[in-house]
């Protein structure tokens, strides 16, 4: 499993010209969606986007540090939980309950991280798996939590004045701009100091403490920033949904965002998105037609897998990138 490597020029930088388009896009299909009065689709989208948000959280783990989570639903559930609580309980405000998800899942990040990250490879993803699987038990056996049913009744909230997470499109519009931010901030993170540390730590831990630095504390602080992002996604579940319930943190959640890290382009922070996007509206339209719609899923999987082993955008983004070069190079000779 390669990371994506996109060649640097003075030209326009692939990876972002995908950006654009995705962002765009969105913006493009919520208007058509508005346009044509589409509930169903605005919802699924809206969805896709929260999942991907869970993706770039998988991405800045595996494609930035080299570490692989397979228990990342444990964030996104404990947001949607934490999120869920607060709304039902306490204040049906959207601001309170994602500042208290990200100061909860900064808090489970630092103590899961401290116990996971001191492990490496197949060790440190059976952990982060072995920690999910425990607190996922402890919810789905705790009934003040709902047990097996889950938290129902939550209710939508008001995110601006004539906006709320009733209101599909402005939902949905609100779910796009904090992607784009989290996206935003892991990109500037990897341009910084401390985004090349941890490609350092990825290449070659052990080198790095011969250059001055703790690859522990900025694993660390990796695993923390993985958790926040996960657990804020998770937190707007339920203001689209209405309920959570502890199949949030059961594995087959970690297991598709690895799968939509992977079909995206591991590394590539957008690719995730696209993958995403890409396999939540896959599993609707095949799942319309027969219930095991995860054959076709791993099949996709498998192909990719083997044609792309560095995901479709990893594959078009070198392919991009030449074609622009080339395109400056002439335009420079002219």
């Amino acid at each position: 499993m390669r990371e994506a490597h996109i060649p640097t020029s003075r030209g326009p930088n692939a990876l972002r010209l995908f950006a654009y388009l995705f962002f765009v896009g969105a913006l493009g299909f919520a208007l058509v969606a508005k346009w044509m009065g589409d509930v169903f689709f605005l919802r699924l989208a809206t969805e896709a986007l929260i999942f991907g948000g869970l993706a770039l959280s998988v991405d800045l783990l595996l494609g930035r540090v080299g570490l692989l989570p397979l228990g990342q639903a444990l964030f996104f559930g404990l947001g949607a939980y934490v999120s869920a609580l607060v709304l039902k309980e306490w204040s049906a405000s959207f601001w309170l309950s994602l500042g208290v998800t990200l100061a909860v899942c900064a808090l489970a990040g630092l103590v899961g991280g401290i116990i996971a990250i001191r492990s490496k490879g197949v060790y440190f993803a059976l952990i982060s798996f072995g920690l999910a699987q425990v607190v996922s038990k402890i919810v789905f056996n705790t009934r003040e939590l709902g047990a097996s049913d889950g938290i129902i009744g939550v209710p939508s909230v008001m995110v601006f004045p004539g906006v709320s997470s009733a209101d599909p499109l402005g939902f949905f519009l609100v779910t796009l701009c904090i992607i784009l931010g989290l996206y935003a901030g892991l990109r500037y993170l990897i341009e910084t100091p401390m985004g090349r540390q941890l490609s350092a730590i990825r290449t070659n831990e052990h080198r790095v403490p011969f250059l001055g630095f703790d690859p522990w504390r900025f694993k660390l602080m990796a695993f923390v920033g993985a958790a926040c992002i996960a657990g804020i996604s998770g937190a707007l579940y339920p203001m689209l949904r209405g309920f959570v319930s502890p199949e949030l943190m059961f594995f087959q959640v970690s297991g598709n965002a690895v799968i939509n890290v992977i079909v995206g382009g591991t590394g590539t922070l957008i690719g995730p998105l696209y993958g995403s996007v890409l396999l939540t509206g896959l599993r609707s339209v095949v799942g319309s037609f027969t219930a095991h719609h995860q054959i076709i899923i791993g099949l996709l999987f498998v192909v990719v897998v083997i044609l792309f082993p560095r995901g479709l955008i990893g594959y078009l983004g070198p392919v991009l990138e030449s074609r622009l070069n080339r395109s400056g190079r002439s335009q420079g000779a002219l």
